[in-house]
């Protein structure tokens, strides 16, 4: 595996613990170590700016979806300062929901700007 790639999947499996923290001491640690301070998130429902604004995003998320995991779908892919990937939103242990493709941004290796989008969403999601 290159370096790119081996780090694209370890900050992929980083933003996802990231959406899977419902501790919010915890999530605001893993977003200081992964995110640059001025980071920057959008997607069709939501978007905020920097650590607090994510994280609280974060945490709406996990009131909407109480029990809904994210799993990194497929593998992460990177060139230079951009990378995407693929996930997916499900009950825990039980058929992933929601999918989506982000695309980001990164700058010395941490989140810089993320885009998400829907690729799959139930009706009534």
């Amino acid at each position: 595996m290159n370096t790119a790639a081996h780090d694209a999947t370890q900050i992929a499996r980083d933003y996802i613990a990231v959406w899977n923290e419902t501790d919010a001491a915890r999530r605001a640690a893993l977003i200081e170590a992964g995110w640059t301070a001025n980071a920057h998130y959008i997607d069709p429902m939501a978007q905020a700016s920097g650590h607090a604004q994510i994280s609280a995003l974060v945490g709406a998320v996990h009131q909407r979806f109480p029990g809904f995991r994210f799993h990194l779908l497929g593998k992460a892919d990177a060139h230079g300062d951009q990378m995407r990937f693929s996930w997916t939103l499900g009950p825990s242990g039980a058929q992933d929901l929601i999918q989506g493709t982000d695309f980001a941004q990164l700058d010395a290796g941490k989140l810089r700007s993320v885009t998400g989008f829907l690729d799959k969403v139930p009706v009534g999601a």
